[in-house]
């Protein structure tokens, strides 16, 4: 976590500018990441951290970044590295400051308004893919799509997939979009609902989510990136159970018979939620770890 006193982030600020007034000097690349890695490593960002955002603020990827190392950076480039760095030490999110975060290999465009996409959400992705037939044109629903990345991912792998992605946030739709436009990937119709609402008389092979899991009393809502990540896609009533309970309730009116329903979550509520899935009445209710070995997805096929 980071977070700094007034005082202390003043100090970095200041400490940090390698100009005065007009440009008289210029530095390159290599020499401005030399000059901010001490501050930065106090405040709590690390190396890649820097690197990220110095190429962000000079348009370049890594590689690029390596190439022009030797180059002179001029003051407007400095002042939006230094800005940009100042951010980050009031724990504004790297993803939040590029605008960008990958998943599942493809570069997701992110804001305030949409949830970071992270990578065990890419379990979600997978237990999904595990369920479906290219060949069959599936009929997968997701919900609470934020950003898109779980239904643009399945897109990207399933291209006669029929996907139909909902969330209640306008604003997070407007990115979802455009995220699909700059992706070209026209298999996803994203449609502005509350969960199931408005979806009429359909069925889908697989319905998937991440919903909002975190406890509203939970003390890491104050820590980290999600302090900066918007409350409606994190926190849900009972405990953090309210919105699973109602998506299990619910998605047998809208699945295809023997459809499956995969399920992000807390990495402490497997057991619940498997025994929510069975008493709701799926079968072969299983839960699926993440790369950092939690329990983090878990599944059921309805069969009425």
């Amino acid at each position: 976590m980071i977070r700094l006193s007034l005082n202390a982030r003043r100090s970095f600020w200041l400490n940090s500018k390698v100009t005065d007034g007009p440009v008289t000097r210029t530095v390159t690349p290599k020499e401005l990441l030399y000059r901010f890695r001490r501050q930065a490593g106090a405040a709590g960002i690390s190396d890649l951290e820097l690197r990220v955002l110095l190429g962000h603020a000079l348009d370049l990827d890594q590689a690029g970044l390596i190439a022009r190392s030797g180059c002179r950076l001029d003051g407007d480039q400095i002042a939006v590295f230094t800005s940009l760095v100042h951010r980050r030490t009031e724990g504004v999110p790297v993803s939040y400051l590029t605008g960008t975060r990958e998943f599942w290999s493809l570069p997701i465009r992110v804001n305030p308004h949409v949830l970071i996409p992270r990578h065990q959400t890419e379990c979600v992705v997978e237990r999904v893919l595990a369920h479906t037939c290219p060949a069959a044109k599936p009929g997968i629903l997701e919900l609470g799509t934020g950003s898109g990345a779980i239904s643009l991912a399945l897109a990207s792998e399933l291209p006669s997939g029929r996907i139909i992605a909902t969330d209640i946030s306008a604003e997070a739709l407007e990115v979802a979009g455009m995220n699909q436009r700059r992706l070209g990937l026209d298999n996803i119709r994203f449609v502005r609902n509350d969960w199931f609402d408005g979806l009429g008389a359909r069925e889908f092979e697989v319905i998937c989510s991440n919903p909002p899991y975190i406890d509203p009393k939970d003390r890491h809502l104050d820590s980290g990136d999600v302090r900066f990540e918007p409350r409606i896609a994190l926190v849900a009533e009972d405990s953090g159970y309210a919105d699973l309970e109602h998506i299990i309730g619910t998605a047998p009116r809208y699945l295809a018979e023997r459809g499956w329903l995969v399920l992000e979550h807390g990495y402490r509520q497997g057991e619940t939620v498997r025994a929510i899935f069975n008493d709701s009445g799926y079968r072969a209710v299983t839960t699926h770890l993440d790369l950092e070995g939690n329990e983090r997805v878990t599944e059921g096929r309805y069969s009425g």
